[in-house]
């Protein structure tokens, strides 16, 4: 397993914050798309990394029974194993910020259930402070959405499934 943090480390910003291993974080992450979990906590040195997945932002209680997923579980159980394995699968083109509508408390682009035609817009990826429209490669409805608004998001990851 990865250190989850290396100490302190000082810059000429901020003395004496903890340096977070990113790619510990981003590990963690694609732990819990594997595994279906709502959250993850690792704590090393002193120093705890938790890391969740749902709708609600802030601090989060311990809970003895993990919480429901924000989307509606029936279409994840009829999912293949490997979502980007899926045929009607749309990859990410880039490592960024995914977002499902054009600026924040906006109607999404797509909903599970949309029709859609190819080189309509499905959602925003921000990379490098400029925001790139995703299209859709195809026509088709979406059955799945596989990434929440805001969600950092890898290059070649499932964004969705149209089928």
């Amino acid at each position: 397993m990865k250190d989850v943090a290396r100490g302190p480390q000082k810059d000429d910003k901020s003395k004496g914050k903890l340096a977070v291993d990113q790619d510990l974080i981003r590990d963690l992450a694609r732990l819990l798309e594997e595994t279906g979990l709502s959250d993850i906590e690792v704590e090393q040195d002193g120093m705890r990394i938790r890391v969740g997945r749902g709708g609600g932002r802030g601090v989060n209680a311990p809970s003895a029974m993990p919480a429901p997923p924000a989307s509606a579980p029936a279409p994840i159980a009829a999912a293949p194993a490997d979502p980007a394995k899926h045929p009607g699968a749309v990859a990410s083109p880039m490592v960024g910020t995914a977002y499902m509508a054009p600026s924040p408390g906006a109607k999404p682009f797509v909903d599970v259930g949309s029709t859609v035609k190819a080189g309509e817009t499905l959602l925003i990826i921000e990379a490098m402070k400029t925001m790139n429209q995703i299209p859709a490669p195809r026509s088709g409805t979406v059955t799945q959405i596989l990434v929440e608004d805001g969600q950092p998001v890898e290059f070649g990851e499932a964004l969705l499934i149209i089928e």
